[in-house]
């Protein structure tokens, strides 16, 4: 197990230095071209062929058929701009003198790509262009494409374009906003409301009249449309089967159908209420009444009132009754400017009491107020359910005179011109690559020409990952503790399973008695004979163990018989001078020693090692005459 987790630990090693060695390449790649594309735009005027993700920029030219095309790459011929005045406006801000320009972006530039851009704040702009071909609304789609980078953000403007209604009396030199139009569309903007319109003017049939009809908000966040400085391709899609769809960088985020989804609906609804139609005055619509029948009951006072005196209340200790609450400030000082005869007599500011800081109060106290008990208050009767309620009243419907069904709103009033009414708290909007067509390949091609290269730009100019974390991290700290976390739990895990830990002397013990040896045959058989020799010998000490009581008592009367022999053999024998007295108690002393011996040997059962040596002295001294005291001694020496 050890040597499996040593080879996955050095695997994750081997595939995190693979991992950032390739990282590390593509940084220095990515720094590269960043580094060509900062050069190369800065060397744009001299040669504009060359980009600097060495992409050579060409105009986008449309692959089908189309109805307009605008790319503000070359001379911006065709656009006019408008000469009128805003209706309803101070004369002030009236004027469409806002500021147009074609030029390249601020950021992310593509050398020889341009745009318009909307130059002036807080001015009235309008400029238009005619159709290559006129669009009318029969079984062809209506595709309509452009992108807006709003530079500098947005704070409060728009970005729509306006698709103006054929007419025999359209001038461009007067293009203003109450020029007839087909569609809006498109981004705008105020305060914290961000929208994407697509308003088309319905003709009602009966009439002849237009109103607007309005598409539901999408579902999506457009926050970030607004707000990232990006270029963003916004396209429409209506189809002859009245739907649409929007969308934002060719990614659908808002869908329907023309005669479902748009507010108010296309068509009327077939009945109205009737405007003449009044209520009766004896029309009852009350669901419940007050019980006629009920009686107030004698008991209930009215008068009672809701608060009154708590009669338990006692004044707290130390309340000062003589001291007012608010006293004149001490350290005020009548002002030199005052005037008694102007501004009255002076009077020094009203201050706490500082005596009545550290008193539970001052001045005339009162006792506090609680609920009465006995308050009932109005008496009212209950409420019953009406017996002649009619329900709520409404006008009866009639027919809708008014009333028409168009099945395909889809067939509008024909377009012929292009056109942007605009008025921003903003400056730089940027447009750019506008395509009016039938055929979504075409579209699609020309966004890839055009929007694609942009984004390819932008995205290779983008900050590397970690710069992207810190500049997150800087606005919301936080994401301090996440990021910290993120990198510790990986590098403990790793220590945790890949660090070799210290092996204990128990552990090492416990190991080295569970490694199993192999086992011959020949050491099997020894081992079977040990085992059988073992049961042999318990046996034979079982056997020892029935004999030792009787051997221990011929023991007993062998030493008795000695100790007489002896004491009998020291009378007879006459003393020696040498020994005198001394001897006597010499042998005296030996003669307890044996006694004592005796004793130690009966309380021992035990151990027949010992028996067995005093069973072969016993002999020994019975087969020799002077032998006797030697075995004593010798048997005593051997207990010590």
């Amino acid at each position: 197990m050890h040597f499996q987790w040593d080879w996955l630990c050095l695997g994750v090693l081997i595939i995190s230095s693979v991992t950032a060695e390739i990282e590390n390449e593509e940084t220095l790649d990515a720094d590269v071209e960043v580094e060509d594309f900062d050069k190369q735009s800065q060397e744009a005027d001299v040669d504009r062929d060359k980009s600097s993700l060495e992409v050579v920029y060409q105009t986008p030219k449309p692959t089908g058929e189309v109805y307009f095309t605008e790319t503000f790459d070359g001379v911006l011929a065709g656009w006019v701009l408008s000469k009128t005045k805003k209706e309803d406006t101070d004369d002030n801000i009236a004027k469409y003198d806002g500021r147009w320009e074609v030029e390249e972006l601020k950021e992310n530039t593509v050398p020889g790509d341009r745009g318009l851009v909307l130059k002036s704040v807080a001015k009235h702009h309008a400029i238009s262009a005619m159709l290559t071909k006129a669009f009318i609304f029969d079984n062809k789609p209506l595709i309509v494409q452009y992108e807006v980078n709003f530079q500098e953000g947005i704070d409060c403007g728009g970005a729509y374009i306006k698709l103006l209604s054929s007419s025999d009396d359209l001038n461009l030199e007067y293009f203003f906003d109450k020029t007839p139009y087909t569609i809006m569309f498109g981004p705008d903007k105020c305060g914290e409301d961000y929208k994407l319109h697509f308003i088309f003017r319905h003709k009602n049939p009966k009439t002849g009249e237009y109103d607007e009809k309005h598409a539901k908000r999408p579902d999506v966040d457009l926050k970030k449309f607004y707000l990232d400085k990006k270029t963003h391709l916004y396209t429409l899609v209506l189809k002859p089967d009245d739907t649409f769809e929007m969308l934002i960088d060719q990614s659908v985020v808002s869908k329907g159908s023309l005669l479902e989804d748009m507010v108010p609906p296309v068509n009327p609804p077939k009945e109205i209420e009737d405007p003449s139609d009044k209520k009766p005055d004896d029309w009852d619509e009350r669901p419940k009444i007050p019980d006629p029948n009920a009686v107030k009951p004698d008991d209930w006072d009215e008068d009672e009132p809701s608060k009154i005196e708590d009669p338990d209340a006692v004044k707290p200790e130390g309340w000062l009754d003589d001291e007012p609450q608010y006293v004149p400030d001490p350290n005020a000082k009548k002002p030199k400017d005052w005037d008694e005869e102007m501004d009255g007599e002076w009077e020094a500011p009203q201050i706490p009491n500082p005596k009545c800081e550290t008193a539970p109060g001052c001045g005339h106290w009162v006792r506090p107020m609680k609920n009465n008990p006995n308050y009932k208050g109005k008496w009212k009767a209950p409420m019953i359910d009406n017996p002649n309620y009619q329900g709520i009243w409404s006008p009866q419907k009639i027919p809708n005179p008014d009333y028409f069904e168009d099945l395909h709103p889809f067939k509008m009033t024909t377009v012929s011109a292009v056109g942007l009414e605009l008025w921003s708290m903003t400056s730089d909007i940027y447009f750019d690559n506008f395509i009016i067509c039938s055929e979504k390949e075409v579209a699609d091609r020309w966004a890839a020409d055009g929007w694609g290269l942009k984004k390819l730009v932008a995205s290779a100019n983008e900050p590397g990952m970690f710069s992207q974390l810190v500049t997150a991290a800087e606005d919301h700290p936080w994401l301090w503790v996440l990021y910290i976390l993120t990198l510790a739990l990986p590098v403990g895990l790793g220590v945790l399973f890949c660090w070799p830990a210290k092996k204990t002397d128990e552990e090492i013990d416990f190991k080295k008695t569970c490694i199993s040896k192999p086992i011959t045959k020949g050491e099997l058989k020894e081992e079977r004979e040990e085992l059988e020799d073992d049961e042999v010998e318990l046996e034979e000490e079982k056997e020892n163990e029935d004999t030792a009581e009787d051997e221990r008592r011929d023991m007993e009367e062998t030493k008795r018989e000695l100790i007489k022999d002896t004491k009998k053999m020291e009378r007879e024998a006459p003393p020696s001078e040498d020994e005198g007295e001394g001897g006597e108690d010499i042998d005296d002393d030996d003669e307890e020693n044996e006694v004592a011996d005796g004793s130690q040997e009966e309380g021992d059962k035990s151990n027949k090692s010992g028996s067995e040596d005093e069973m072969k002295e016993a002999d020994e001294s019975t087969g020799s005459g002077d032998g006797p005291l030697k075995s004593v001694r010798k048997r005593r020496v051997r207990k010590d």
